[in-house]
């Protein structure tokens, strides 16, 4: 399943921003071996760096975060094991509440050999106490579909990392991987597409929100600036993603 529910752009996408850091590190080591001590060790020094940064994300997470489990939180912590179980995963990650002061985010990530999911509390409380679980049903089917596309593995985001630090090219994949991260959603819990109105207006405004009407302006709202932000976004702008939910035949828009 994972392969139908993956971005066609996101294979090529993935191949041109491993290229480009596998470009960078022959550069530096061809210039280590001719003696600049420099430009090479910061480059070369990218892998541990990227291993530091997650390993202390995670470790942010498991310290200040709550761990949902079967005692704490148990619906939450039946649809990240049924979101795994659907996309045919070894093991069910870990699961995290953190404070949101106000931000609607979540985001997967790992560690080592573990992987986790993260939802901020304000996105939390739309499956809890503003009594939409199929919302928070698909934003964790999002999540771990990102794990179960291999979007969170130590060498896929080391080999994209200095893709990452370029204008419009890391970004560029990293839309693509949100509309794969979609598709998983939208394949583990379709009725929950449109709790994803909370991005546009808030979790207390979100239900008065007309979904279609978002998705319709993908068609009509495409000028110069509309394509420079969503260029240089890491998500696809709302109503690119929204009108890749309301039409299923056809893949997300990314450029």
């Amino acid at each position: 399943m994972r392969g139908s529910l993956r971005h066609p752009r996101e294979i090529p996408l993935l191949v041109m921003c491993v290229g480009v850091t596998l470009f960078t590190v022959a550069g530096a080591l061809s210039r280590a071996y001719s003696g600049d001590p420099n430009e090479p060790l910061l480059l070369l020094s990218i892998p541990v760096l990227v291993y530091f940064v997650r390993g202390q994300l995670y470790a942010r997470q498991r310290v200040n975060g709550v761990r949902i489990t079967a005692e704490q939180f148990p619906e939450a912590h039946r649809m990240v094991a049924e979101a795994a179980a659907a996309f045919n995963m070894r093991h069910v990650p870990e699961a995290y509440i953190v404070l949101g002061n106000g931000v609607l985010n979540a985001f997967a990530s790992g560690h080592g050999f573990r992987r986790y999911v993260t939802v901020n509390s304000d996105l939390f409380e739309v499956g809890g106490r503003l009594a939409d679980p199929d919302a928070l049903r698909f934003v964790i089917g999002h999540e771990v579909g990102h794990i179960a596309a291999g979007h969170t593995s130590f060498w896929r985001q080391f080999g994209i990392s200095v893709a990452n630090v370029i204008p419009g090219v890391g970004t560029t994949l990293s839309r693509a991987q949100e509309y794969t991260a979609d598709n998983h959603a939208h394949a583990f819990c379709p009725e929950g597409v449109q709790g994803l109105r909370v991005l546009a207006a808030g979790k207390y405004l979100y239900q008065d929100v007309d979904f279609d009407d978002i998705a319709a302006r993908a068609h009509t709202d495409t000028d110069f600036f509309v394509l420079l932000v969503n260029l240089l976004s890491s998500h696809p702008v709302n109503t690119f993603r929204f009108a890749a939910l309301a039409d299923r035949g056809r893949p997300g828009r990314v450029l």
